[in-house]
């Protein structure tokens, strides 16, 4: 039977233990893990749901939860004082994010916004840390997953500050399809000429031009619905 608890006012997750055979499915890093610790992630994960447009988690939040993209597409991203808006990264089904403050235990540094509706698994702090101070096989994934996004934050600095938008495009596209970051990703991806405007600074229009040049230049192929990639390795360095 599947019941559910409330959390944060109206919204509702899933209470219900999810199975091992999800959880694999749902977490590239839990196929690294034993028995007994699959079985207490299992116990400490719930998923909760968000509509298009709203907010997941707001800059200064405290950090509660260990966040993982169940469905959906999300962007993490921060607003300056003076209104300026900058995007750190775009966050696809099989992306868990958050660890970094998680461990230092500080407030959240950024707005995750659902682009699309989403659906999110939520690990609660404390099976994290028990994850943390036990399992070889997740500290593994934790360096690993923290050298990455230190990477793909470097790159999408340097990116906004030297390129122009086609290139910033392409990079940004790209910096999707990282193995580490987003397992089991497919040369096809499913979003809108509008989420790669929200992902890349710039708007739908300009997306749609950047798109095209790419598409021309014979890196990637437009389709209903999303975008297929042909040359992943030049997307990443389209600019250089």
């Amino acid at each position: 039977m599947r019941c559910s608890k409330e959390v944060d006012g109206d919204a509702t997750v899933d209470a219900i233990m999810i199975a091992a055979e999800y959880l694999k499915r749902i977490a590239a890093w839990s196929r690294e893990l034993n028995e007994r610790e699959i079985e207490a992630a299992r116990a400490g994960i719930v998923e909760k749901s968000y509509r298009a447009n709203e907010f997941i988690f707001m800059r200064g939040d405290p950090f509660d939860y260990w966040t993982g993209i169940v469905t959906g597409l999300a962007r993490m991203s921060t607003v300056s004082s003076g209104g300026k808006a900058a995007t750190f990264a775009g966050l696809t089904a099989g992306a868990w994010f958050g660890e970094g403050s998680m461990l230092k235990g500080e407030p959240r540094r950024y707005d995750v916004v659902a682009l699309r509706d989403t659906r999110l698994a939520l690990m609660d702090r404390a099976t994290f840390f028990w994850l943390f101070e036990n399992s070889v096989a997740f500290n593994r994934f934790l360096v690993r997953q923290l050298n990455e996004r230190l990477g793909q934050f470097i790159g999408a600095v340097e990116h906004g500050r030297t390129l122009e938008a086609t290139s910033r495009v392409a990079r940004s596209i790209a910096s999707l399809f990282n193995p580490i970051l987003y397992p089991d990703m497919t040369r096809h991806l499913e979003i809108t000429q509008e989420e790669i405007g929200a992902l890349s600074g710039i708007s739908r229009q300009n997306a749609n031009q950047c798109l095209k040049r790419l598409e021309k230049e014979g890196l990637l192929r437009l389709e209903y619905g999303g975008v297929t990639i042909i040359e992943l390795e030049r997307l990443r360095n389209h600019g250089d």
